[in-house]
């Protein structure tokens, strides 16, 4: 029987309250979303796993219905990796996310290796191009101009990269966060990701079956995706056709069977 159900954590009292939604049964597989986005963008994966594997989704803090603190320090590289933790509420699992969630899932495997059964890594950001490259003038903008006029130009407009279906779903999801979350977000998390040449000597240690997949369109992704899939030892390197960014969505039968026969090999 599939179950599912929603959540909140809160725990400890100083970390905010995140929106966690669980459906399925089995294992846990923990996916996290891209900048701007939510448990949501994970559903195609949700439907399609369900029935061997526990999903968990959950909106980052500062995004959708998770509690959007104030202040701009509780927005870190590490402070999304600990929330990455509370939501494995297991001694391990398979975790995993797209963009900014794929390098929150990196890092928490760093640090938590004995946890980590798997790593999904779902068009990892690159820093020479992409959104962590135009962080602080993302930031300024949406203060400055609002979140539709700095979506337009950063998030899914003709600079974006996105095809037409990726970038109305960008925009839906957008347009629904608080702005201070989103801004904090950028200046305190994607302005500082490490470039791969920076992790790599970390990324060669790390000796956790993962998959990386990536959209055959996604240009900014691309580049970093190969060199994780080089870089980690126990690696495989999936592309995805016709699929830009946000390729779980964009071409989800593809992904999803990608997903399946990964999570298949894994080790009992």
């Amino acid at each position: 029987m599939v179950k599912g159900c929603a959540r909140s954590i809160l725990e400890p009292v100083s970390q905010p309250r995140l929106h966690v939604a669980s459906d399925g049964t089995g294992p846990p597989l923990v996916l996290a979303h891209g900048f701007a986005g939510s448990a949501r963008n994970f559903g195609p994966q949700s439907r399609a796993l369900r029935s061997r594997w526990r999903v968990v989704r959950y909106d980052a803090r500062g995004h959708a219905r998770s509690e959007a603190p104030d202040d701009p320090a509780a927005y870190t590289p590490g402070t999304f990796t600990d929330d990455l933790g509370r939501v494995l509420d297991a001694p391990a699992g398979v975790v995993g996310g797209l963009s900014m969630g794929a390098a929150t899932a990196a890092r928490f495997a760093f640090g938590h290796p004995d946890r980590v059964r798997g790593l999904i890594l779902a068009a990892y950001p690159g820093t020479a191009r992409g959104i962590s490259a135009h962080a602080a003038a993302f930031a300024d903008a949406i203060e400055h101009e609002g979140l539709e006029a700095a979506g337009e130009r950063f998030a899914w407009g003709p600079e974006s990269g996105l095809d037409p279906g990726a970038a109305r779903l960008v925009r839906q999801g957008f347009l629904e966060h608080p702005p201070h979350g989103l801004v904090h977000t950028l200046r305190g998390v994607l302005a500082r990701q490490p470039s791969l040449d920076e992790l790599a000597p970390r990324l060669r240690t790390l000796r956790v079956p993962a998959l990386v997949i990536v959209g055959d369109r996604d240009v900014g992704s691309m580049e970093p995706s190969r060199a994780l899939a080089s870089a980690l030892p126990d690696a495989r390197l999936v592309v995805v056709p016709d699929a830009g960014h946000v390729v779980n969505l964009a071409q989800p039968g593809a992904f999803n069977a990608a997903l399946a026969a990964f999570l298949d090999g894994l080790p009992v």
